[in-house]
This record gives structure tokens, C-alpha cells and sequence, in this order.
């Protein structure tokens, strides 16, 4: 097979959490371009059928589940559609997400549960519904954060307690599932990225967020789409278990 072949993703089937808005409609849009039917969950349902649009304008099927991650039965749920529609899944990108900024000292039980429900447990769930159908070739790639490898000047215990617990999954799953299944498991880890996270923050925060980043600039959201259709496909067929920083330079500072 030619280099630029083992970067194709022709004929195979992703599902993508977190797919109704930001990052997650890069990743749906950035999966169908490599050649891939995809199948997209969010709990916005109102707004996946614009994600499912640009999937079939980039010559791909997709398929529109209301989902939330943090419930175990709408994971299978969202698995056993993709395998009645297309009869198989290939990829899983665990990208559904959600973040605050609440001192540690004022964060309530609630709070701090239901941002690892869904980032963390969620993407568990979600990897245990596809690695009970996966065959032996195909791969994971959990969408974590640089905070989960460093810090950046809010509050967000819950956030990177997830994101940093998201990593030692990739790690774990790859150990178990590698071997034995064929199933590659990967993270990402972006630095700053606009979102509607980003959207949140507290004025001066952004500036002061790039005077840290070596690249001197916010990432492209087609930079983080193509990371991960590359962790996805042949190209990356002897990486597992790895979390790959993409942040312009902010974990080396």
C-alpha cells in the first residue's frame, strides 16, 4: 500500500460523541473526507442533523443517534444502531465533553460528578459498548486535554481529574485490548482549541493562555481532525497506549 493510502479510512464506520457542536463536528467532517460512514451521538439532538449534513456533503452516510454518554444503556444504544445501519464500527473518537471553573473549595459533590460522568465514565462506557463489537484492526482515540498533563490557571479540579483519568483508560485499554483484540487505543491531548468551552472563559484568559503557547497561535480545528484520522487509520498501526499532545508547544514550556 502507498503512504498516502495508509491515511485512508475508505469504507469504514466512526462513531463520534460529542458530535452536535465544536471539535466534535471536525472530527465527524475530518472522518468522512479520509473515506468513512459516520455514525454521530450528542445530547443536543436538534443539532446533529447539521454534523450529519456535512458528512453527506463530503460524499459519506451518516447516522444521527441522541445520546448521553454518562447513561451506559444510550451507549449501547448508540453501538447497536451503527451496527443494525452499517453492520460494523471501526473507530470510536470519545469526544462528547463538559468543563467548569469552580474553586475546589466551593465545588459541590454534584458538580464535580457530573463532569466525570460524562468525561471520564462516559468514555468508558462508550469504549466498552464498541470493544465488545470491534474486530481486529480497528481503534479508539479518547479525546483528553494538556490538562491532564498540566495546568493553565483556572480552577477546574473536575475537569482535569477527568481528562488526566482519561489518559491512564487509554493507557489500560491499550494493554488489554491490543494483544488480544487487535483493537489500537490512543489520546489526544489539545491545548487551546475555540470552543464552546473557550467561549466561557473569563476576559484576559485567552491572551494570556498564548503568550504560553511556543506556536503563538490558537489550534485549527482541522489540525486536531487530522491528528485524529491519523491515530485512526493504517498509518498509525504500531501505536498504542499513547497520548499524543497537540498544543503548539504548551507542555514543553
Amino acid at each position: 500500500m502507498a503512504i498516502p493510502d495508509l491515511y485512508r479510512l475508505d469504507d469504514r464506520v466512526a462513531i463520534v460523541t460529542g458530535a452536535s457542536s465544536g471539535l466534535g463536528v471536525a472530527f465527524a467532517r475530518g472522518f468522512a473526507e479520509a473515506g468513512a460512514d459516520v455514525v454521530l451521538g450528542a445530547r443536543r439532538a436538534d443539532r446533529l442533523s447539521q454534523t450529519a449534513a456535512l458528512v453527506e456533503e463530503a460524499g459519506r452516510a451518516a447516522l444521527a443517534v441522541p445520546t448521553d454518554v454518562a447513561r451506559p444503556e444510550d451507549c449501547d444504544r448508540l453501538v447497536a444502531a451503527a451496527l443494525e445501519r452499517f453492520g460494523r464500527v471501526d473507530v470510536l473518537v470519545n469526544n462528547a465533553g463538559v468543563g467548569t471553573a469552580v474553586p475546589a473549595t466551593r465545588e459541590t459533590p454534584e458538580q464535580f460528578r457530573a463532569v466525570i460522568d460524562v468525561n471520564l465514565n462516559g468514555a468508558y462506557w462508550m469504549a466498552q459498548a464498541c470493544g465488545r463489537v470491534m474486530a481486529p484492526g480497528s481503534s479508539i482515540v479518547n479525546i483528553s486535554s494538556v490538562l491532564g498533563i498540566t495546568t493553565a490557571g483556572l480552577p477546574q479540579a473536575a475537569y482535569t481529574a477527568s481528562k488526566a483519568g482519561l489518559i491512564g483508560l487509554t493507557r489500560d485499554l491499550a494493554q488489554q485490548w491490543t494483544g488480544r483484540k487487535g483493537i489500537r487505543v490512543n489520546a489526544i491531548a489539545p491545548g487551546f482549541f475555540a470552543s464552546e468551552m473557550t467561549d466561557a472563559y473569563p476576559p484576559g484568559y485567552i491572551d494570556a493562555v498564548l503568550a504560553r503557547v511556543p506556536a503563538g497561535r490558537p489550534g485549527d480545528a482541522e489540525e486536531l481532525a487530522a491528528t485524529a484520522v491519523f491515530l485512526a487509520s493504517p498509518a498509525a498501526g504500531y501505536i498504542t497506549g499513547q497520548t499524543l499532545a497537540v498544543d503548539g508547544g504548551v507542555t514543553i514550556t
